[in-house]
């Protein structure tokens, strides 16, 4: 089938969700923390730590659907019809067929989503009550009073989990490449 044809089986909804989903890398953090902050101390979030994981994971959604609808794109559906006509079930075909070949996209995404709601303190300065604290807004508050020890081994750890997880994604992206594509 065509990529045309492909296209025509995308969800009807997707126009209006997808800009959605993917609003948070437009508006600025300081006006996502504030509408945030109004919107749940309506509701009973401010102050709450589903309140901050709510708003953390709206932060990090973006990255997550842009790195997962990329290795979506490069999947090949046939591959889910003939697992389904070999017997398996969906949850079988899932987990044996497709995500092993989108599964660095999903890392990715994991990542990014990890490192930008770790780097997030704007969100958690405006929604975290006073004994909530965060590492960055623990390292950040620690930065303007004094630098201490903690906070230098704090991003030396940082650095070094970022740097592996960039070499297991490169090293999964190789992977992936060297892996035969199927014949069309």
């Amino acid at each position: 089938m065509d990529r045309v044809g492909q296209q025509g089986d995308a969800a009807p909804g997707r126009r209006i969700v997808m800009p959605l989903l993917l609003s948070p890398l437009i508006v600025p953090v300081v006006i996502t923390a504030v509408g945030s902050y109004l919107f749940y101390a309506r509701v009973g979030l401010a102050s709450t730590y589903a309140g901050i994981i709510l708003a953390h994971t709206a932060l990090a959604s973006p990255f997550v659907v842009v790195t997962v609808a990329a290795s979506l794109t490069g999947f090949d559906r046939n591959l889910m019809r003939a697992a389904a006509i070999s017997g398996a079930r969906p949850v079988m075909a899932f987990s044996r067929v497709m995500l092993p070949l989108i599964l660095p996209g999903v890392l990715s995404g994991a990542a990014f989503a990890f490192v930008t709601s770790f780097d997030e303190v704007v969100v958690v300065q405006f929604l975290a009550s006073a004994n909530q604290r965060t590492m960055p807004l623990e390292m950040f508050i620690g930065l303007r009073e004094k630098l201490s020890p903690a906070i230098t081994a704090a991003a030396t750890l940082m650095m070094a989990l970022s740097i592996m997880l960039l070499v297991v994604a490169n090293l999964l992206a190789r992977r992936g490449q060297r892996r035969p594509r199927a014949a069309a």
